[in-house]
């Protein structure tokens, strides 16, 4: 649909994106999530729409990339953004930012949709209507969505 770049940090909640990622020779595995988020600001300011995927934990991590470099200088790129913790069996140290990460993406400003079975391809051609507009939005995937 457009999304030429698909560039993250590994987490369980995605496996059926990342493994079919690796099929199409479609994706970049970092280390960190500011380090895609890097990569992905260098793709989209050479024109090419780039997807960055994370957990949410990463998310955390990476605010002050999200807020110093990709909102400060309007750099539009898609966020997919493992949701852990918002159940109650989950484990225990995913519970605290599952809990706030509504906050955090409110906080922020940023647009985002919470994906589920029937929603999923609706909410993709929202993110890249956001994408090819020049704006950040984020895609939210629980963890019951693969399960």
């Amino acid at each position: 649909m457009g999304i030429k770049n698909f560039v993250g940090v590994p987490d369980s909640t995605m496996k059926h994106f990342i493994e079919e990622g690796i099929v199409k020779k479609k994706i970049i595995f970092t280390t960190r999530e500011e380090e895609a988020i890097g990569i992905c600001t260098g793709m989209a300011l050479s024109g090419e729409p780039s997807l960055v995927f994370m957990q949410n934990a990463g998310f955390a991590n990476s605010l002050s990339t999200i807020t110093s470099l990709v909102e400060l200088y309007k750099i539009p790129l898609v966020l997919l953004i493992g949701w852990r913790g918002f159940l109650k069996n989950d484990a225990p140290e995913h519970e605290k930012i599952g809990k706030i990460q509504p906050e955090l993406i409110k906080s922020l400003d940023i647009s985002s949709r919470i994906l589920d079975e029937n929603n999923w391809e609706k909410n993709c051609v929202w993110a890249i209507k956001n994408n090819s507009q020049g704006k950040l939005c984020a895609l939210i995937m629980k963890r019951d969505f693969v399960d």
